[in-house]
């Protein structure tokens, strides 16, 4: 079993690499949206427990250990989660195989109007969302950020609206009085395994999909920061879903490996890093489940010589550092082609423009990083380009906000930027934070083969002037998502999740259409119904041949 696995992506050193101090109080913002947050059912934001949300009630754990939850901004003490007793787990599956019946019996016309409910529900409680994922996750909290986070989700419970359309079948006469049709339904028990980066929007991700098209759901949010996916199981309640359809239970790796394990559940959905994505997706495979798995990544984006140089530059640090880092679709490596090299020494004045602080105070562009391991790792990552003979360029690795800061403690590193080399530990594994790699590369040919290269591939860019240029990059790079002048091209709902390589692992992938083929099963049913029937009274013995 693996000792330290995580749902939560990209955290591997242990935290006593970085030994908190005394922890401070929440500043006044936070402690204001803490107290405002108090009244919503099943989470916490003072210091009290998390509850599990089972069959539609929010229930106290009977748990032996629990699982304390921090503001990274101060270290503050937010709330306790529990590790999931196998009984309450079971209790929890066995809620939501009993609602299936049920829910998968409704008609597609129900299960819409609950999408277009809790989009309904989600709109009007954007703000309390937000607020809850800057205090456990330390997102800013601005559009871009946690409300970008919200946002991002909603667009696919947007998009889940459709169902009664994109849920259609196909039927055919392929004989004389003779239909077969196709049907899509539901697996039955699904799961969701959701990361600390995005608490609200991989939620989101599955939590519409998984019921419009008539499954039930176990979610289990990062243990880091539960309290978003708590609040919409509150709204999906709300929106009128029936007790049991949604379930969410809490933990680390042992109700991780209950999910993969239990027969009565038919799927799972993760995202996150790969140590615990390639575990998940070989014990659930074992398992017979069907298993969808965003890894890990190193998002390369290559600057050309004819680029917008002001478009290029602020693309590269707001992609590079927004949530500080902790995105699969950051963009990591800025490879310079040419003569764009000579922008390097600008993209680091831009990057020191950046103001580092907590995600509540105003014009905060960067926050800290999740927990002490995160930054710990982050740390030691960028130590070791100098160690291995690279150059810091901009480094953020002692960034303090003074000792008279109520953030003083928080888990924060500055923007950073190193100039290494594809050979360096650096480039090989995926920092997570926020800090840039900067590679100079004598042409677009160049370019390419690092890219390609790389064993990741969820998302590249471009940027260029020519439409040539960008017509060869886009035919001949080898990653599943690519952006022409766009830093962060993650496809919109309505299209799929296409990343690649060691990126991903399964057959079908994240919302879209992809996403209703994830949940859905095919029945084809072949039908006769011959009119000579109607009036005939002998039987025909002639071999049948479908003509």
């Amino acid at each position: 079993m693996l000792r330290q696995l995580s749902t939560a992506p990209r955290t591997t050193l242990s935290s006593r690499r970085i030994i908190p101090t005394a922890s401070a109080a929440l500043s006044t913002l936070a402690q204001t949206h803490a107290t405002s947050l108090s009244s919503w059912p099943g989470t916490s934001f003072t210091g009290k427990k998390i509850k599990n949300y089972i069959g539609g009630t929010f229930t106290e754990s009977k748990a032996e250990k629990w699982i304390d939850v921090h503001d990274p901004s101060t270290q503050t003490l937010l709330s306790r989660v529990p590790e999931t007793t196998e009984s309450e787990f079971e209790d929890a599956v066995g809620a939501a195989k009993e609602a299936y019946e049920g829910w998968r019996k409704t008609s597609v016309l129900t299960r819409q109007r609950f999408a277009m409910e809790l989009q309904k529900q989600i709109r009007e409680n954007a703000d309390a969302l937000a607020a809850s994922i800057v205090l456990e996750q330390g997102k800013t909290l601005g559009v871009p950020d946690a409300h970008g986070d919200v946002l991002r989700g909603l667009q696919v419970v947007e998009t889940a609206c459709g169902i009664a359309s994109n849920l259609m079948g196909e039927k055919i006469e392929v004989s004389r009085d003779m239909d077969t049709e196709t049907r899509r339904l539901p697996l039955g028990v699904c799961a969701s395994i959701a990361p600390f980066n995005f608490p609200a929007m991989i939620p989101l991700w599955t939590i519409p999909l998984a019921t419009v098209t008539g499954n039930t759901l176990v979610l289990k949010p990062s243990e880091r920061d539960p309290g978003a996916a708590m609040m919409i199981a509150e709204l999906c309640s709300r929106a009128g879903l029936p007790p049991g359809v949604l379930n969410i239970v809490h933990g680390t790796v042992p109700t991780v490996n209950r999910i993969c394990d239990h027969a009565d559940i038919k799927a799972i959905s993760f995202v996150g890093g790969d140590k615990a994505g390639k575990h998940i997706y070989e014990r659930g495979r074992k398992t017979g489940k069907r298993v969808q798995a965003n890894l890990g990544a190193k998002n390369h984006a290559v600057i050309m010589p004819d680029a917008n140089k002001n478009l290029a530059l602020n693309s590269l640090v707001g992609a590079a550092f927004g949530a500080a880092g902790q995105r699969c679709m950051a963009l990591s490596v800025a490879i310079f082609v040419g003569d764009s090299r000579s922008w390097i020494p600008e993209l680091v004045e831009r990057a020191k423009g950046l103001k580092v602080n907590g995600g509540f105070e105003k014009g905060t562009d960067v926050g800290p990083l999740i927990s002490p391991a995160a930054k710990a790792r982050v740390i030691d990552l960028i130590s070791s380009v100098h160690s291995e003979g690279g150059t810091i360029h901009l480094d953020g690795r002692n960034f303090s906000l003074g000792a008279e800061s109520p953030y003083r403690d928080g888990y924060f590193v500055g923007p950073t930027i190193l100039e290494a080399t594809t050979k360096m530990r650096a480039y090989q594994e995926e920092i997570f934070g926020p800090a840039l790699l900067v590679i100079s590369s004598p042409t677009l040919d160049d370019a390419l083969e690092i890219i390609n290269s790389n064993r990741y591939g969820n998302g590249t860019a471009i940027f260029t002037q020519s439409g040539a240029t960008a017509r060869k990059f886009e035919n001949t790079v080898n990653v599943g998502q690519v952006g022409i002048n766009v830093p962060i091209p993650v496809p919109l709902p309505m299209f799929s999740w296409s990343g690649n390589k060691d990126s991903f692992l399964g057959d079908v992938s994240f919302y879209g259409k992809n996403g209703i083929n994830f949940y859905t099963q095919n029945k084809t049913i072949t039908s006769l119904w011959k009119a000579e029937d109607a009036i005939g009274n002998k039987a025909s013995v002639d071999m049948p041949t479908m003509r």
